[in-house]
Parts: structure tokens; sequence; C-alpha cells
């Protein structure tokens, strides 16, 4: 179970520091920032590569939504939830913590918004609440059959961190003008800590809609998809399981 927990921090904690620190540092750099495109593209890259790397010891999950969208459907241990989850969110803060180190490293340097998601006047775009909760549910459902469909046994093996990276991907280039994309309360947290006030009193939504969407995701997966076929059995990482 170490092995798991560390493997799921350590993802957890790539996930963030890749993710956020491009948005932080190299988004909006002088004359060659990287853009939302960019931004979208490194975290669909973290994902993909800490999956190869260590989720064959822990099946990648660096997500608590998707930690409880695997137990809603039936691929992973209730027992194990929590214990997931505390990796998790602590492999963020970690992240988080070391993002603000370097940021602060900067002569004159300020904090900005460091990344966080929020809603309102907090959106980079300025969307509503709704508009907040109804993206992050929506997207995040979707994550999870894009996960629960591509570990499959139908599905060649192997191919899974590939979709679930590029869906990230996906998944960012909708909604970061929305809510700066969460569908992961752990990477909400962390950057939350640091910007505090308006950051913490929103971060409620992205624990809320994250965990609810995968839930959503993963009943749709279990009366739609699940059934197996003869001769397949699913090919759900045996440390999932």
């Amino acid at each position: 179970m170490s092995r798991k927990l560390i493997s799921e921090f350590l993802g957890t904690f790539w996930l963030v520091f890749g993710g956020c620190g491009s948005a932080v540092f190299a988004a909006a750099f002088p004359e060659l920032g990287i853009g939302f495109l960019g931004v979208a593209f490194a975290f669909g890259l973290t994902v993909l590569t800490m999956a190869y790397a260590v989720g064959g010891i822990s099946g990648g999950h660096f997500n608590p939504a998707v930690s409880v969208g695997l137990t809603v459907a039936g691929k992973f241990p209730v027992s194990n939830l929590v214990p997931y989850i505390v990796a998790q969110v602590l492999g963020a803060i970690v992240a988080a913590t070391a993002l603000y180190v370097i940021v602060t490293g900067k002569a004159g340097a300020e904090l900005g918004g460091f990344a966080a998601n929020g809603y309102g006047e907090h959106s980079p775009g300025g969307y509503s609440l709704l508009s907040a909760l109804l993206i992050e549910v929506i997207l995040t459902a979707f994550f999870l059959l894009v996960i629960l469909g591509s570990t499959h046994g139908r599905v060649p093996v192997g191919f899974a961190p590939i979709a679930i990276g590029l869906a990230l991907t996906l998944i960012h280039l909708i909604s970061i003008p929305v809510t700066n994309t969460s569908v992961n309360p752990a990477r909400s947290t962390g950057q939350a800590l640091f910007v505090g006030g308006w950051a913490l009193q929103q971060l409620w939504l992205f624990w809320l809609a994250p965990i609810l969407g995968g839930a959503i995701g993963a009943v749709v997966w279990k009366i739609f998809g699940e059934e197996e076929k003869a001769g397949h059995a699913s090919s759900v990482q045996p440390a999932q399981t």
C-alpha cells in the first residue's frame, strides 16, 4: 500500500507542478507564451507520462474524483479511497508549495491568480457559478467514461494512458476560459491554499462538481459499458482492484 500511495503522491505532484507550472510561468510569457493550448497539452502530458511511469503500481488516479468514480464503478476498493485522496491532496499541496517558492524567488514577482480555479469575477471569462458547475460535472463525467472505456478488456492493452492524457488535454481546451479547469479537487486545493481569500471560498465547488461528475460517469458506464464479452477481462490495473 505504501508504494501505491507514494505513486499517487508523485503522480499528483507532477500533474500540478507541470500543469499549473506551465500556466504560471509559460502561458503568458512575453512574446513567446504557450497560451491556453500549451497549458492544455501540459496537463495532458503530465497524466500520460506518469500513467506510464507509476500507473502500474497505483493505477494512476492522481485525482480524488477519479478515485471516487472508480469506487462507484466497482473498480477500486472503498477501503483504499481515503488514503488515496490524502496522498493526492498532499502531492498537490507540495507541488503548489514548490511553485510558490519558485514564483516568489523572482524580484518584484506577484502571485496573481496562481492558476487557481474560480467562477464569477474569478473565472477567466467571467462565467457564472452555474456555468462552472455544469462544465466541471460534464467534463469529469466524460473523463471517467474515457478512463473506464480505455482500460476495458475490449481495448488493446497499453494505450489507455494516451487516450486519458489526450482526454485531459481536450478538457482543458474546452474549459480553461470557464473555470481555469479543475476536474480534480486535489489540483484545486493546492493552488487555493496559496491564493487564499476568494480561491478558498470557491474551493467547495471544485470538490463537489468533479466528484459528482466522476460518480455520474461511473454510473453511466455501469449501465451501458460494463458487460464483458466472452474471453475478455477488464484491463483496469490490478493496483486499482
